[in-house]
C-alpha cells in the first residue's frame, strides 16, 4: 500500500532526510586513500548520533553497518570492513541512511578518489544526470514508468547497463515502502503519483552490461562483468509545485 504523506509529516519528515543528506557529505569529504571501509562507516555513524538521528541501515535486515559502502564493482550493500582498504582510483558509493521523529532519509552517492580513469568519470557523470532526469518526472500526475524510463533512456544512450534487480523505493515511517521505483520502464505506465508520496529514486548503473552477481555475505552486490557500477539517491517528494528533493545537505 502506498502511503501518502500530508504537508505536516512531509515536513517533519525533512529533519531526518538533512541529516543524512548532511552525514553522506560529510562521509564523502572524509574519504581518504588507506582509509579503511570501517573507518568511514564509523565516521557516518558518529555524526549521525552527534545529531541526535539513529543510523537507519545499522541492524536493518541483520546489515552490521550504519552506511553501505560499495567501492568500484561493488554495486551496492558494500559491509564496512577493516580489511577492504580505499585506494587512489578507486570509486566509493556510499549509501546512507537516518531516522529521527519517526521518519527516515536515504541518499547515496558515488565519489571519485584521487586519479580515477576518464571512462569511469563519464559513468559517475552519466548516472548522476540520469537521478535528476527522473526527479523532473516525479510530478502529480505522471507514472513511475515515466521516472524508470527517464533513467533508463539517458544510460543507455551511452551503452551503459541498469541494475534491474534492485529498485528504488517509498520512504517514510519505514526505510523500504511501497511502491517499488525501477529504473527502467515505459513512460505513461505504473501507478500514478500523487502529492504526498516520499520515494528514493536511485539509479544503480553498470558500465557494462545489466548483470549482477551476489557474494557468499548475502549483502554485497557485484557487476558480474567486473565493470565499474555508480549509485545516486536522493529521497524525494511529490508535491502540488514539482519534486522537492529532500536529501539536499546544508552543509559546506
Amino acid at each position: 500500500m502506498i502511503i501518502v504523506k500530508s504537508k505536516h509529516e512531509v515536513e517533519k519528515m525533512q529533519k531526518a532526510c538533512t541529516i543524512t543528506a548532511n552525514a553522506l557529505h560529510y562521509g564523502g569529504k572524509s574519504i581518504k586513500v588507506g582509509m579503511s571501509t570501517y573507518e568511514l562507516d564509523k565516521l557516518i555513524h558518529d555524526y549521525i548520533v552527534k545529531n541526535g538521528a539513529k543510523p537507519s541501515f545499522l541492524g536493518h535486515g541483520g546489515f552490521p553497518g550504519s552506511a553501505c559502502i560499495s567501492i568500484n564493482d561493488q554495486v551496492i550493500h558494500g559491509i564496512p570492513s577493516k580489511k577492504k582498504i580505499i585506494h587512489d582510483g578507486d570509486i566509493v558509493s556510499i549509501d546512507v541512511g537516518a531516522y529521527i521523529d519517526g521518519f527516515h532519509g536515504d541518499s547515496a552517492f558515488t565519489f571519485p578518489v584521487g586519479n580515477v580513469p576518464e571512462e569511469t568519470m563519464q559513468l559517475l557523470k552519466v548516472t548522476e544526470e540520469s537521478l535528476y532526469k527522473g526527479i523532473e518526472q516525479a510530478v502529480v500526475g505522471n507514472r513511475i514508468g515515466d521516472i524508470g524510463h527517464a533513467v533508463e533512456e539517458h544510460c543507455v544512450s551511452y551503452g551503459y547497463g541498469i541494475v534491474r534487480q534492485f529498485v528504488g523505493h517509498g520512504v517514510g515511517k519505514e526505510l523500504h515502502e511501497s511502491p517499488e521505483i525501477p529504473n527502467y520502464g515505459k513512460a505513461g505506465h505504473g501507478s500514478r503519483l500523487i502529492a504526498g508520496m516520499t520515494i528514493a529514486i536511485e539509479p544503480m548503473i553498470n558500465a557494462v552490461g545489466d548483470e549482477i552477481k551476489i557474494l557468499p555475505d548475502g549483502w554485497t552486490v557485484l557487476t558480474k562483468s567486473g565493470s565499474p557500477s555508480a549509485h545516486f539517491e536522493h529521497t524525494v517528494a511529490v508535491t502540488p509545485d514539482g519534486p522537492l528533493i529532500m536529501t539536499k545537505p546544508t552543509v559546506l
